[in-house]
């Protein structure tokens, strides 16, 4: 258990000299809050025993002034030993409970505190039922407090009424009255102030519990935000690797250049899908030292690459025909990469399922707030259809995810002419194109 951090507060408000000693009576304090814990019967223990040093031991020697010339007012009657070792027992000894059960441990001292005012005795241990009061307003429901306060202004009236006479009598009856209004107020201060504290420690616990939620989950969106771009970008280049080196296959025995074309596009493909890893890589990877040479930044994807992306997706053989209408250009970075990313998945999936010799069309326009984008191929053409659909898995879920960060839909499913249409919608108006921007080219 650490120190408590109200003691370091407190320590550094005051002057230099005073810190340490604060601090070492709260390394103190927290030592014995551990001892009281593990054998909470020491403490109780040790405070019965001061008590009865204090207020018992005093009373079994030298008895309660009972009178006198100089005091003919209060008139005590002295009791045997026995007796009065006997009601000091029932005033002292429910102190070693008093904190597992306060209430029962005031209702025995005010029963032997009324009945040794009945017989006329004075006892200094009687100091012990307003330490009772404190427990009981420290620890008790608030219900038995109201009652244990009814009670303790119920016993000192007797008091009041034996050790004073006349004017007096109320005299003394506000002084006891004060000191039971003393000993609960301290008990409801003590009691609030470890509410207080309960309460602080708790928020505490609740924020660091939210912090590390937060951080789990900001770093689940980035796993998920890293794994959709390397699904896209190993996907996409890999579908292109596997297209064009089945076609170099089949050429290289009829048409040795065409193989020859075919392995450097396979080059191309792979250099381009390093770059793009080593760039993402180099973003994601902590610098070892302050030296560290920073990775190579470029732009991100946008519309404007499409056509690079086309060419790569030509060259695998399948024919591109691509439309476009708007103010393209003008998007925003972010709707311009999540745009790139659905075209590439959706011709990645017609890469990886149709095959060469397919045509895809791709439409990317905007228009009445929307950005609409459609990919459609014609299937293969021996006419037959794809056992496996080529949205489902990882790919359709990523472009779903992609359009819902703007508000829009994607849809997916075959055509009826054998084909595969993926059509994606967008909400442009938190994300309007700038006014003055060109449009894409028809």
């Amino acid at each position: 258990m650490g120190t408590d951090p109200t003691a370091g507060i407190a320590a550094r408000s005051l002057p230099g000299f005073a810190a340490p000693v604060i601090e070492r009576c709260a390394r103190v304090r927290q030592r014995l809050l551990r001892v009281d814990r593990a054998h909470p019967w020491i403490f109780d223990a040790a405070v019965t025993a001061v008590v009865f040093l204090l207020f018992g031991g005093p009373d079994l020697w030298r008895p309660a002034h009972s009178g006198g010339p100089h005091d003919p007012q209060v008139v005590l009657t002295q009791l045997p030993a026995p007796v009065s070792l006997l009601l000091q027992a029932g005033l002292l000894l429910p102190l070693l409970w008093r904190r597992r059960a306060p209430t029962l441990a005031f209702g025995v001292m005010a029963a032997v505190f009324l009945v040794q005012w009945l017989l006329g005795a004075g006892l200094r241990a009687d100091a012990a039922l307003l330490i009772a009061l404190y427990s009981v307003a420290l620890r008790a429901r608030p219900d038995r407090v109201l009652w244990a306060c009814v009670a303790a202004a119920a016993v000192m009236v007797p008091v009041s009424f034996r050790v004073a006479s006349g004017a007096l009598r109320w005299e003394v009856l506000f002084f006891l009255l004060s000191a039971v209004t003393a000993a609960v107020a301290l008990g409801l201060v003590v009691r609030s102030r470890r509410a207080q504290l309960v309460a602080l420690r708790e928020r505490a616990a609740q924020l660091e519990v939210e912090r590390d939620q937060r951080s789990r989950l900001a770093a689940a969106t980035e796993r998920t935000r890293v794994a959709r771009e390397m699904h896209d970008i190993i996907g996409h280049n890999l579908s292109v690797i596997i297209t064009v080196a089945d076609g170099g296959a089949y050429a290289a025995e009829t048409d040795p250049a065409r193989g020859r074309e075919a392995l450097l596009l396979i080059g191309d493909a792979g250099r381009q899908a390093l770059g793009e890893l080593r760039r993402m890589l180099g973003v994601l990877r902590e610098r070892g030292t302050e030296h560290a040479e920073a990775p190579e930044l470029e732009p991100q994807p946008g519309i404007a690459d499409l056509e690079t992306l086309f060419a790569r997706v030509r060259a695998a053989g399948t024919e591109v025909v691509y439309h476009s209408g708007g103010a393209l250009d003008g998007l925003d970075r972010g709707m311009q990469l999540m745009a790139y990313r659905i075209v590439q998945e959706a011709l990645t999936n017609t890469l990886k399922h149709v095959g060469p010799g397919s045509r895809a069309d791709v439409t990317v326009g905007a228009d009445a707030g929307q950005l609409r984008i459609r990919v459609r191929d014609n299937g293969r053409r021996d006419g037959s259809t794809v056992s496996a659909s080529p949205g489902e898995g990882h790919g359709l879920a990523g472009m779903r995810e992609r359009a819902a960060l703007y508000g829009g839909t994607v849809t997916a499913g075959p055509t009826s002419g054998g084909g595969w249409d993926v059509e994606a919608i967008l909400d442009l108006t938190d994300n309007p194109p700038l006014p003055n921007s060109a449009g894409g080219q028809p």
